[in-house]
């Protein structure tokens, strides 16, 4: 069962709570497995459990929150498949555009909308324009999205715009990012048991708090949600820099890979 708004837990309290929280969305394919379904009713088991996590995020104050729908590499799947997941997508933006509108969440789309079935593109670019004025919460939308392609995007903008090398800065980058003008993200979450991060937000993620989890997507409901904001509240995050008393300060950007 998808736990909605009305059976969700009691919200719990937070010593702390990220702004941007970042979720590769995995295991839709073996939590169909498990059941003797096939892998289109997985993705769609998880496609409809989406909006409980953002509106239970929405509850924390998260901020912004991206998800990674569908990545560059996945072009590579089964073609039905591929064709499912795109499918899924147009039909999650038709069923709830409107709910999430009037609930004040602005959406936009990370990654190259040209390889995207036309329609697809229409309706991303509609969703976009007719929520581009809310502020409660912003859902980034990681649709044929790369990490690195990212990165690669950005060089090419910095190249094409004349910057010498020597203003070619982590900043000068960062604000030609998909990303640009949003905080990176404070916790990245992957469902689904696997331990890895898959080309998404490589560069953004880089001081993220990371949190794995074996449950598989579409029983990621808002309890889990709870679960993983408070594993995060009890991080201290210390970016790598130790102060006098054996502490690390948390306003330290320095790797800590030697502590």
């Amino acid at each position: 069962m998808v736990v909605t708004s009305q059976t969700a837990p009691p919200l719990p309290e937070l010593t702390s709570r990220p702004r941007h929280v970042a979720i590769i969305m995995d295991g839709n394919g073996r939590w169909a497995n498990g059941r003797g379904l096939g892998r289109s009713e997985g993705h769609r088991a998880g496609a409809e459990a989406i909006r409980p996590v953002i509106e239970r995020l929405a509850e924390h104050g998260v901020e912004v929150l991206t998800l990674f729908g569908f990545s560059t590499e996945n072009w590579g799947r089964p073609r039905a498949e591929v064709q499912t997941i795109l499918r899924l997508g147009g039909e999650f933006i038709d069923r709830y555009l409107e709910e999430l509108h009037q609930r004040g969440v602005q959406l936009r789309h990370l990654g190259d909308p040209e390889r995207l079935p036309g329609v697809l593109q229409k309706k991303v670019r509609q969703a976009v324009e007719r929520t581009a004025h809310n502020d409660r919460m912003i859902v980034n939308l990681a649709f044929n999205y790369g990490g690195r392609a990212d990165i690669v995007s950005a060089v090419q903008r910095l190249i094409a715009e004349g910057v010498p090398a020597e203003r070619v800065t982590e900043e000068a980058i960062t604000a030609r990012l998909a990303t640009a003008g949003l905080p990176e993200p404070d916790l990245l979450i992957r469902t689904g048991g696997e331990r890895r991060v898959s080309n998404f937000l490589v560069w953004q993620s880089s001081y993220s708090e990371y949190y794995f989890t074996d449950r598989q997507w579409p029983d990621f409901d808002a309890a889990a949600v709870d679960d993983a904001l408070l594993e995060y509240a009890q991080r201290r995050r210390r970016f790598g820099r130790v102060l006098d008393d054996g502490s690390r300060d948390p306003g330290s950007d320095e790797s800590g890979a030697n502590d």
